[in-house]
């Protein structure tokens, strides 16, 4: 299996999010190691109706992924800190925590490692490997705004969940999928989750002109 990319959900609200991302990189054909912390499993049965008891189980990982083949999803508890990914020596491609809980961001920026998300992530930082983190909450506190200055710093990038209209979404999933895109753009991954921005035919109209 090649190497594989770690996903993290947690418990911020858009697990949507990180849900089509996982189903972007299977279909992508690209590994995945996925890890839910416990508030991420609560956000999920809020937000998307599902209550699983067991996320490492492949029946209900398919049942919250959606998708047919699950050969290229590798589960792992947010307790298990014995899992590969809570070492830098287990090579992986990349990261993205998508949603991050400002709990998250907290840890991370703090150097603490109280589930398998936080090390996973802290090994990626140390080790110098693409971190990608979409925090979504607002309003954003200059607590929140220094943890994020703080690893932008470091080289972690930062993809807030603020999506954009100009790609012509018209629905939800339109909208997910813009986020998506960017989150692979900053993995380095080619996709065509939206229509990407080549420019207007239309010039901006002249002010002499507009107040004829």
């Amino acid at each position: 299996m090649p190497r594989p990319y770690v996903v993290a959900i947690t418990g911020a609200s858009g697990v949507r999010y990180g849900i089509a991302l996982v189903r972007a990189l299977i279909e992508l054909k690209q590994a995945v190691a996925l890890v839910i912390s416990d508030a991420g499993r609560l956000v999920i049965r809020e937000e998307e109706g599902l209550a699983l008891s067991s996320l490492t189980r492949p029946d209900a990982l398919q049942k919250l992924l959606g998708v047919a083949d699950m050969t290229l999803v590798q589960a792992y508890s947010s307790k298990d800190l014995a899992a590969p990914i809570a070492s830098g020596s287990f090579p992986v491609a990349g990261m993205a925590i998508v949603p991050c809980s400002m709990g998250t961001l907290g840890a991370i920026a703090g150097g603490l490692s109280q589930n398998l998300i936080h090390r996973a992530a802290d090994c990626m930082i140390k080790e110098g490997r693409r971190l990608v983190l979409v925090p979504r909450e607002t309003p954003l506190s200059a607590i929140h705004l220094e943890n994020l200055l703080k690893l932008a710093r470091l080289g972690v990038r930062i993809v807030p969940a603020m999506p954009g209209f100009y790609s012509g979404a018209r629905q939800i999933e339109d909208l997910v999928a813009f986020m998506v895109g960017k989150v692979l753009d900053q993995l380095d991954i080619e996709h065509a989750c939206y229509p990407r921005w080549v420019g207007s035919l239309s010039a901006i109209p002249d002010e002499a002109e507009e107040s004829r």
